[in-house]
């Protein structure tokens, strides 16, 4: 019998709990549409409490539309926008911001997911040049999609580069609650108050069932979205049903609990691995992800039980996720699981 949980993905979790009862409270009577409703206006107070009073918030359904409106909004399509190789905008949105943006996606190696300013200052030597794409964005995940995370430091000195080129910083912060939870610090500390100008905000992957922000720290900045998220077809007209989500989700730390337990339980899974002869963990473990190279004959027995993505074939290195839902038991059976499929 195959187990309930697995190790592939965050979005594999069910909702929690307190989001679906909030679902459910919202569920009453007739609203007006399109956001102009209480549960929206609740929602957008919770967030500018986290973020600060001049964040300027608007939701929408998934993570994608939120990265790729996100930075329509404040780009052109002559302009470019730059980010490591492995990020979210450059691997797994199927093209969709060079599609909607128009933008070149200028894609810089990043062994651990991160990018950093010298990296990104050759390629300023475009700008003014009608021949090139003119960088005017630069976009980083975080945490990266190798669960490294960003400090408040490094953050700050991408943002203050990109400003004094005339540049903008957006980040994608689909699991930004993970990287808060391992900073210890709260989401306007690792966002708006080092210099980030767009963010994607995100809480499916950590107890929500489905909506996103994206949150503009200048209002100028987002004065053309709402128009952007119309055309873009991400405006819900029942909008009570994402904010009513993350109201329940901004209440009582309710994001920070899951985030916390999350990582702890990818702390667990990580030490328990590192214990085994065979087994490499090429990441520091920061967030809830862990990348693991394994036997590579081993995998496809582990993967009869428990399904996980291989992230590099050719060296067997493995991404595993754990979720605010994971317990102490499934990641012993997932390690009882690894270590026989390793004595066959």
């Amino acid at each position: 019998m195959k187990p309930s949980k697995h190790f592939a993905s965050d979005n594999f979790a069910p909702v929690h709990p307190a989001i679906f009862k909030a679902i459910a409270e919202a569920n009453t009577g007739h609203v007006k549409a399109y956001g102009d409703d209480p549960y929206t206006d609740a929602a957008l107070k919770k967030l500018q409490a986290q973020f600060g009073e001049t964040a300027d918030a608007y939701f929408v359904f998934g993570g994608t539309g939120a990265n790729v409106l996100g930075l329509k909004t404040v780009t052109e399509s002559h302009h470019a926008i730059i980010c490591a190789e492995s990020a979210h905008i450059n691997v797994d949105e199927c093209g969709a911001p060079e599609k909607f943006t128009g933008c070149k996606i200028l894609a810089l190696p990043s062994p651990d997911g991160k990018i950093r300013v010298e990296q990104i200052e050759p390629l300023l030597a475009a700008v003014g040049n009608m021949h090139h794409s003119q960088p005017k964005v630069i976009s980083i995940s975080q945490p990266t999609e190798y669960g490294t995370v960003y400090t408040p430091e490094e953050i700050e000195t991408l943002a203050q580069f990109a400003h004094q080129h005339e540049l903008l910083l957006h980040v994608d912060g689909a699991r930004l609650c993970n990287a808060a939870a391992h900073l210890e610090m709260g989401l306007r500390d690792i966002t708006g108050d080092v210099g980030v100008d767009v963010l994607s905000f995100g809480g499916a992957k950590n107890g929500m069932m489905f909506g996103e922000a994206v949150i503009f720290f200048k209002r100028t900045y987002g004065k053309a979205f709402p128009f952007i998220r119309k055309q873009g077809m991400q405006l819900f007209s029942k909008m009570r049903f994402i904010a009513a989500q993350f109201d329940a989700y901004l209440t009582n730390d309710l994001w920070l609990k899951n985030a916390r337990h999350a990582n702890d339980m990818a702390q667990l899974l990580a030490k328990q691995l590192a214990a085994i002869p065979g087994i490499t963990i090429t990441q520091p473990v920061e967030a809830n992800a862990v990348f693991a190279i394994l036997p590579k004959e081993a995998i496809p027995q582990i993967q009869q039980h428990y399904f996980f993505y291989v992230w590099n074939e050719a060296t067997s290195e493995t991404r595993l996720m754990t979720a605010f839902d994971t317990t102490q038991r499934d990641v012993r059976g997932f390690v009882n699981a690894i270590q026989t499929a390793m004595k066959h």
